[in-house]
């Protein structure tokens, strides 16, 4: 066992509290790594809030972090001890019938027990007062010492700074994989919802060679960043009110060719689906939405030829492809500079939350000391 300093979230809409918890050493096929840096999203936020409770409670929460290998367990073959990693929210093992079949980069290996707070074996490796606390998406960045499965840790190179690699865990990797993914050279796009996901969304557009990006949020602190980082259009939703389609759809001949949405409002999604062209409009959901809710459409949007689908991840494979998006951002090609609004202890993690919620944060990163 060895002593960590974590944010444990004892039940939803409570503030968290900074305490000393127990780390168990890694397990066969896991690996103890130390938390450098771990960013502060909206997806942590709806079980934080009780959005969405899916979770169990009390857990560690966070799942976008980077940091240095410690200890690895009995038959752990592609991290050692010193590798800056990123841990991931969704594995790759390369053996189940996801990883297998080349379609997706959703793998299912870890996903039964990761949703129940637990490592592979069915336990926790968290304790505190003697009492397990639950993992949260396998990761729990906002403990500095945590346990993740050897498939869900993605080795990256060393010398990217940890408090920019963090965002790779999530924001950025989601935003920009998804983007270019689905954009095609001189496409027009819309991006519904600026915020961390929105705006590297936005970025990934103008790598993958949008003409038009269109960025709507009625936050203008995130209209102002989203045009630092490509996008060349910008929309307040709120005068439109129910316009909003209409306005979208007269503004671009008949329809986006890509709209992606990463606010996890159902009324928003509908909007990101309906302003999409006819004949091969795709809309892309991304946001987290409320626990248990459904959102409905039109068959005749879809007849016509439209596509609805979700992205996890950005549609990246994180073991064998986080890599590359940590050389972009290396090289420059994307960028996280601007996008951190504010660098935290991890003492001071409700108080980035409370930034999150009042809108005055586009990303809080937080450092293990």
């Amino acid at each position: 066992m060895i002593q960590s300093r974590a944010a444990v979230c004892h039940s939803a809409n409570q503030p968290m509290t900074m305490e000393t918890v127990e780390v168990e050493g890694p397990k066969s096929g896991e690996v103890l790594i130390e938390i450098k840096a771990t960013g502060v999203c909206h997806t942590d936020a709806v079980i934080f809030w009780g959005i969405n409770a899916n979770s169990p409670l009390p857990a560690i929460l966070g799942h976008e972090g980077a940091g240095v290998v410690v200890e690895v367990g009995p038959d752990v073959e592609t991290v050692r001890p010193g590798d800056h990693v990123v841990p991931l929210y969704g594995a790759e093992c390369g053996t189940c019938r996801q990883c297998r079949s080349g379609r997706t980069n959703i793998c299912w290996s870890t996903r039964k027990t990761r949703d129940l707070g637990v490592l592979l074996d069915g336990t926790a490796r968290f304790r505190l007062n003697g009492q397990p606390i639950h993992h949260f998406m396998g990761t729990s960045t906002f403990s500095r010492y945590t346990v993740v499965p050897e498939v869900a840790v993605a080795r990256i190179r060393s010398d990217l700074p940890l408090a920019q690699a963090c965002l790779l865990g999530c924001g950025v990797t989601t935003g920009v994989g998804a983007a270019m993914h689905d954009v095609r050279p001189g496409d027009t796009v819309a991006v519904f919802g600026l915020g961390g996901v929105g705006v590297n969304i936005v970025q990934g557009a103008r790598a993958a060679g949008a003409a038009r990006i269109i960025g709507i949020d009625p936050n203008p602190m995130k209209r102002d960043l989203a045009a630092r980082f490509g996008a060349t259009d910008l929309i307040d939703p709120v005068p439109l009110g129910p316009r909003l389609v209409a306005a979208i759809i007269d503004m671009t001949d008949g329809g986006v060719d890509v709209s992606f949405e990463s606010s996890g409002e159902l009324g928003v999604m509908r909007q990101a689906f309906e302003c999409t062209c006819v004949g091969w409009g795709t809309c892309v959901l991304l946001g987290v939405e409320p626990d248990g809710a459904e959102i409905g459409v039109r068959p005749v949007m879809v007849r016509y030829g439209r596509t609805l689908k979700g992205s996890y991840f950005g549609g990246v494979k994180g073991r064998s492809q986080l890599g590359r998006y940590a050389d972009m951002l290396a090289a420059g090609t994307i960028t996280v500079d601007g996008l951190v609004s504010h660098t935290l202890p991890i003492d001071a993690v409700n108080e980035a939350f409370e930034l999150m919620r009042t809108g005055q944060s586009s990303r809080a990163v937080l450092l293990h000391a």
